[in-house]
């Protein structure tokens, strides 16, 4: 079953407030605050299935200096391992907007309080097999405008175990190959997205190099540039390939927001690793 869940209604209202606050914030390509936790790189505590099941609930609060609006996903509480993992990118984050408030002095001035938290899950799929969760929303502690929260959970059910990019592929050549195919892929959109803006010739050969350099460091050949990756599903159950995710900043100004590439099968099954070749549709 594929399918795409949203939290409670009564969530979805904090979250709207959430957004409308920072909605009204004034837009920059600069960075603002400080970053996200990365999803990619949280313990590894939960590859295995947790001993207890872990209590998934969603999350209201106000306060004079922050607001925090959190909806998960009903029942995952059935993949306790998953679970976890949700629950601690949302203690993450939050322990990230805590932080900025104590340290705010409101003596200072300046920054604009109050911060906030909007933090929202969505499953992207799910089947016997596989239980694919994104994670979106804005982390906000001062700046022009917050930090984005992009993240994506690939859970194994019957291997109790979650998908992570650095047991996927198996050594750096393979990920040269992902990353060769990722970056011409980015270095095409670019150009066409200049063509479109209709750039004079003079700016469009700076944009053009500059955005090539931030896609060539964001995208070298290691599992940490492409851990954020959502299942592609196919025929028969298996996976047609996978889109990677790249947040604001990592291939691109902020201005051009969320990037993805989808790769397909064909060019990965050459270098996964063994025992995850059976996910994937051959040929």
């Amino acid at each position: 079953m594929y399918r795409t869940t949203r939290g409670l209604a009564t969530s979805g209202l904090v979250l709207a407030l959430a957004l409308a606050l920072a909605g009204c914030r004034q837009e920059a390509e600069v960075p603002g605050g400080t970053a996200g936790p990365d999803a990619s790189a949280m313990p590894a505590a939960a590859d295995t299935a947790a001993a207890a099941p872990v209590a998934l609930e969603d999350v209201m609060e106000t306060d004079p200096r922050y607001i925090v609006g959190i909806s998960y996903p009903p029942g995952m509480d059935r993949y306790p391992g998953l679970a976890a993992e949700l629950r601690r990118y949302a203690d993450a984050a939050r322990a990230d907007l805590m932080e900025a408030v104590e340290a705010h002095d409101p003596a200072e001035g300046g920054e604009r309080i109050p911060y906030d938290l909007t933090l929202a899950y969505d499953v992207l799929m799910e089947t016997p097999t596989i239980v694919a969760v994104q994670a979106w929303g804005t982390l906000y502690t001062g700046g022009a405008h917050g930090n984005p929260l992009v993240a994506r959970f690939v859970w194994l059910p019957q291997r109790k175990e979650m998908l992570r990019a650095e047991k996927l592929v198996a050594g750096e050549d393979g990920w040269r190959e992902v990353s060769a195919f990722v970056r011409e892929s980015l270095h095409a959109a670019l150009s066409q997205r200049l063509d479109a803006d209709d750039v004079a010739p003079a700016d469009r050969v700076k944009l053009m190099r500059s955005g090539s350099e931030m896609i060539d460091d964001g995208t070298g050949s290691l599992a940490e540039n492409f851990g954020q990756f959502e299942p592609l599903p196919g025929e028969g159950g298996r996976l047609r390939g996978l889109r990677f995710v790249f947040p604001p900043y990592q291939v691109g100004p902020y201005s051009d927001g969320m990037q993805t590439v989808e790769v397909p099968a064909s060019v990965l099954l050459p270098h996964l690793a063994p025992e995850y070749r059976d996910l994937f549709a051959a040929g």
